[in-house]
């Protein structure tokens, strides 16, 4: 390899890495770095998916350096490199939909569980406190925290106010709203309110997994459409006689536009099929400044 191509390679890979950076810049759903306290209970999933996204970025850079390399196309380059981190990503997308459901389904039986309780005398906080044992897995990391708050002497309506941020849900806005009523009045009526919530959300459930059923096949076809199209994709690349017009200049440029294309249309399936969420009427004004300010969360015993 000569110096002028192996400085080609080398700046090929700068520029593959800076627009890899911008891309994941621009689509990350992460918020600004800030001061945060350590979770309780980080989930599993979400924890084992945010450890593995350095790795996965690395390996784009990398598929798109060796193809670029290897092919001499800038744009397969860079097309190879947004497969690795764009592919799993839509396969997510359109294999998911049931996650707002459960978590849903969860905060319903959270709900009535606590009416329980709360309808045999129990108080509010302490009651709030030891669900944390019983909390269903989807909102069991939520409950905890704000247990934990209760049991640092928050008040009970900034640590409710927290929680309703936790669950960023309008439903856990309705749900939280009842509980700062509770807390506010301190009245014998909070159980028999909790208890026709839960039995409302019971309903909403239900019509929610009708609604999850009819997308089903929309994403099953979208899922589909992206692995023939990978698959197409692969066995044209073993065809060199019949790609061999996307090496020119020109070739590249039509090569980018019928990519983009496709992936726009990947996208706009996946929002087809992707519900659009409730607004919240909850908002804690002083979330960001809680940020700074809240203490050390404690364990839930």
């Amino acid at each position: 390899m000569t110096g002028a191509a192996l400085l080609a390679g080398v700046c090929g890979a700068l520029l593959i890495g800076g627009f890899l950076l911008a891309v994941h810049a621009l689509t990350s759903q992460s918020a600004p770095a800030r001061p945060r306290r350590r979770r309780l209970r980080p989930t599993a999933p979400a924890d084992r998916a945010t450890r593995r996204q350095p790795a996965v970025w690395v390996a784009s850079g990398v598929a798109a350096v060796v193809v670029w390399l290897a092919s001499g196309w800038p744009v397969g380059g860079l097309l190879a490199g947004l497969a690795v981190v764009g592919v799993p990503w839509l396969l997510a997308q359109f294999s998911a939909g049931n996650d707002a459901v459960e978590r849903l389904e969860a905060l319903q039986e959270w709900v009535r569980r606590t009416s329980d309780v709360l309808a045999a005398g129990g108080g509010l906080e302490q009651t709030l406190i030891r669900s944390a044992g019983t909390a269903p897995g989807p909102i069991e990391a939520d409950v905890a925290t704000l247990a934990s708050r209760l049991q640092a002497r928050w008040p009970t309506s900034r640590a409710l106010l927290a929680f309703a941020d936790d669950l960023d849900d309008a439903t856990g806005d309705l749900v939280v709203a009842a509980l700062l009523l509770g807390a506010e009045l301190r009245g014998p009526g909070l159980a028999r309110v909790l208890t026709e919530l839960a039995h409302s959300l019971s309903e909403e459930v239900t019509m929610l997994r009708k609604v999850e059923a009819d997308r089903a096949k929309p994403r099953a076809n979208a899922r589909w459409l992206l692995l023939i199209t990978i698959a197409a994709s692969g066995l044209a690349a073993l065809n060199g006689d019949y790609l061999a017009p996307y090496g020119t200049g020109i070739g590249q440029l039509v090569l980018a536009v019928i990519s983009a294309l496709i992936v726009g249309c990947l996208l706009w399936m996946r929002r087809l099929t992707v519900p659009a969420p409730s607004p919240r009427f909850l908002i804690d004004r002083e979330g960001g400044r809680r940020a700074e300010l809240e203490p050390e969360e404690v364990p839930v015993r």
